[in-house]
């Protein structure tokens, strides 16, 4: 039985009616106007109008409006206030990819399809480039007339009311729970889990954690590695086998380990937790204690001791090919890490499988050098294309005027016609007859379809990487799937490695290099 991904299934009596709808639609002659249809739900409840009821309405506006259904673009557990529709994964692609393939845009509500005036703006405004339309179940909107835009944009701006008034109610419980000593709502940090006392929710402590948390603590005040201690909790089924390093640190170093209430602190670019403060500045307890206040100082006194000293990071980032430089035995990447000893700073690359990151490699300009030099070489000279959309409708609109007056010359010179009367009105007519004809043959069929062209802007590759440096062709290499393997060896008597590097390159790789422009630049 048909299904939405993550979504209810089609009854039988649904799929009676859309086969009914398809049959329907069949009978549409050719150049029928193209409908997408675009589905979307936030939250599939009992009070929300289903995907399959959304699709089953929009063919039935398809069809009163003699539109070809050639897609549906099914985006289901979605916000329409935080995703725009270019962003989101099924309609997005046919926004960003897809758009000589459909001339108008089916939703069920507008504030099914977007929430905020901004992205409405966006796009009427992509609408009109493109010659498409929106068109909505339950709202009067038509972009082909003056009070269609602005009936838009009025529903637009209601909706933009009602999801804040939404995003209120839900910041006002959230600062209205993180003041009570009771848990109301949210999920709890590791070690707690939810359970009710007296009827009403709190904290208990989860055992499996308690014994994790706690046999963590003893490794790290005997010295033990927080790599070693993920390990150990890995194989031993305490912790799952997704967990990180960084992830166990960040455990071991939240304050809700005491029993209390906090907030994270998203300042300074790390994840971190931090007590949220009652009335006379006290701590909020909301849960029994997983440590007591002299175990987790203690805890975060051996983490200090064990922690590196790093350098301050660098703004754009340590390793310039991130996601290009792939290690050729464990295919994660390779970055660059730092240690600063004795006053002095050393860079390697490392890997993030490899035991210990693999054999250091220092000097990772070098492995940038030569894989520049590669790139340059292999990939340099090829011409920079801009894809651009090139609508037919202007080639079809001549193709029909001449096709009629074609027909119009071809009736008058079958006998009895008026141009067969005289020698002069018929080679008149005939000559003109066969210049038309001339002018159709010479119009490319392919011109008649909204498409896809490929503009070369007269650079080269080569010519926009120079100028852009190497963080543009890093870019461009990301984009189009090309890697480096790094291979590291060690060399008897030398202490850094051997590094040997092969570039991988997708066959289709001209095609991919292509750039295709953004229409959403400054709203993604």
């Amino acid at each position: 039985m048909k299904t939405y991904d993550g979504g209810p299934e089609w009854t039988t009596s649904a799929l009676a009616q859309l086969e009914n709808l398809k049959r329907a639609e069949a009978l549409l002659p050719e150049n029928a106007p193209r409908a997408l249809l675009s589905v979307r739900l936030s939250v599939l409840t009992a009070d929300t109008t289903s995907p399959v009821r959304q699709e089953l309405d929009l063919r039935l506006l398809a069809r009163q409006k003699g539109y070809r259904v050639v897609g549906v673009a099914s985006d289901l557990n979605v916000s329409a206030t935080k995703v725009p529709p270019w962003r989101r994964r099924e309609l997005g692609e046919w926004i960003n990819n897809r758009v000589p393939e459909f001339d108008a845009l089916l939703f069920w509500k507008l504030d099914r399809f977007i929430r905020r005036v901004t992205d409405l703006s966006a796009m009427i405004e992509w609408c009109e480039r493109y010659g498409k339309n929106l068109v909505s179940k339950h709202d009067a909107i038509d972009l082909s007339t003056t009070l269609g835009r602005s009936m838009v944009t009025l529903i637009g701006g209601i909706a933009e009311i009602e999801a804040a008034n939404t995003s209120t109610r839900v910041t006002s419980l959230w600062d209205y729970a993180r003041t009570q000593d009771s848990w109301l709502v949210g999920k709890p940090a590791y070690g707690y889990v939810t359970t009710k006392v007296d009827g009403k929710p709190a904290l208990a402590i989860e055992p499996c954690a308690h014994r994790a948390l706690h046999w963590a603590r003893r490794m790290a005040l005997r010295g033990v590695s927080a790599r070693r201690m993920a390990r150990c909790l890995v194989r031993s089924g305490l912790m799952s086998a997704g967990l990180t390093t960084s992830t166990l640190l960040r455990r071991l170093r939240n304050p809700a380990l005491m029993g209390y209430r906090v907030a994270e602190n998203k300042q300074g670019g790390k994840r971190r937790s931090q007590l949220v403060l009652g009335d006379g500045g006290k701590p909020i307890r909301v849960g029994p204690p997983l440590f007591t206040h002299e175990e987790f100082h203690t805890l975060q006194a051996a983490l200090d001791r064990r922690a590196k000293e790093q350098p301050t990071r660098q703004a754009g980032g340590a390793t310039r090919f991130l996601g290009v430089l792939i290690c050729a035995d464990c295919s994660t990447n390779m970055t660059v890490q730092r240690n600063r000893r004795n006053g002095r700073t050393y860079s390697y690359l490392r890997c993030g499988k490899c035991k210990g990151g693999g054999l250091g490699a220092p000097g990772p300009q070098n492995v940038y050098d030569i894989l520049v030099d590669d790139v340059l070489r292999l990939l340099g000279d090829f011409p920079v294309q801009v894809r651009e959309y090139a609508p037919g409708a202007e080639a079809r609109a001549e193709v029909e005027r001449l096709e009629e007056a074609i027909s119009h010359y071809m009736t008058e010179l079958a006998p009895g016609g008026r141009f067969t009367k005289t020698r002069f009105t018929r080679e008149r007519a005939e000559k003109t007859l066969e210049e038309l004809t001339g002018k159709l043959n010479a119009i490319d069929p392919e011109t008649t379809q909204d498409r896809w062209i490929l503009v070369h802007n007269g650079r080269t590759f080569r010519q926009m990487w120079e100028a852009g440096g190497m963080e543009a062709m890093a870019e461009d290499l990301r984009r189009v799937g090309v890697t480096c393997e790094v291979t590291r060896k060690k060399v008897q008597g030398v202490r850094a490695p051997s590094v040997q590097l092969r570039l991988k390159i997708p066959r289709d790789v001209r095609e991919r290099l292509v750039i295709k422009g953004d229409d959403f630049p400054a709203r993604r």
